[in-house]
């Protein structure tokens, strides 16, 4: 029989502990080489960034007049298919004079757009009259099922060309040659008749 001697001492025994770890000294370098390498790779990918950003920022941003031009090139490639040369054309100009004038163009009818833009000077009467034209014939296509023939197309591209051509910022005669960006309000008006 156990007595009460014999089952206190086996209670006063206890699981043996688990090994201690002592560091060996240099487990605080390779931390701190771990955080220095992690610093490195940080100021690497911002410094990264901080390029991209700038040198994206740096390019001058394209002309309104030659966007323009270049749009309206790449839509004859379309004029097999009128109602979409007829929108690509005509929302080319009205993106251009908006971009150019800073006139609020896209988001109006051709009568709301037509009738604000008669009480500015931004262009000549002629150059009015001839825009007004052009949306009219271009809302016929666009909205009347017109099918006109290619040579009417034609004409309604040459319309925008003249118009980008007439009202695109005088070059500067400095001696670099540079133009203006295209997005300032002309100092005066350019009529430049073919």
């Amino acid at each position: 029989m156990i007595t009460n001697q014999t089952a206190s001492a086996t209670a006063d025994i206890h699981d043996i502990k688990p090994p201690i770890e002592i560091s060996n000294g240099w487990e605080w370098l390779w931390w701190t080489i771990g955080a220095l390498l992690a610093a490195t790779l940080l100021l690497l990918a911002w410094r990264y960034l901080l390029n991209r950003v700038t040198r994206a920022s740096i390019t001058p941003p394209v002309p309104a007049h030659i966007r323009a031009k270049q749009k309206l090139e790449e839509a004859l490639a379309l004029i097999a298919q009128p109602k979409p040369f007829v929108i690509a054309v005509s929302d080319t100009a009205r993106m251009y004079l908006e971009e150019r004038f800073d006139f609020r163009a896209p988001e109006r009818t051709t009568e709301e757009f037509l009738l604000e833009l008669g009480s500015t000077d931004l262009l000549l009467a002629e150059q009015k009259e001839s825009l007004g034209n052009f949306l009219a014939s271009c809302d016929l296509v666009k909205f009347a099922k017109y099918e006109p023939r290619e040579t009417e197309l034609r004409g309604l591209h040459g319309s925008a060309v003249k118009l980008v051509e007439e009202t695109e910022p005088v070059e500067a005669k400095a001696e670099g040659g540079n133009q203006e960006s295209g997005n300032e309000q002309p100092k005066e008006l350019v009529n430049r008749k073919s």
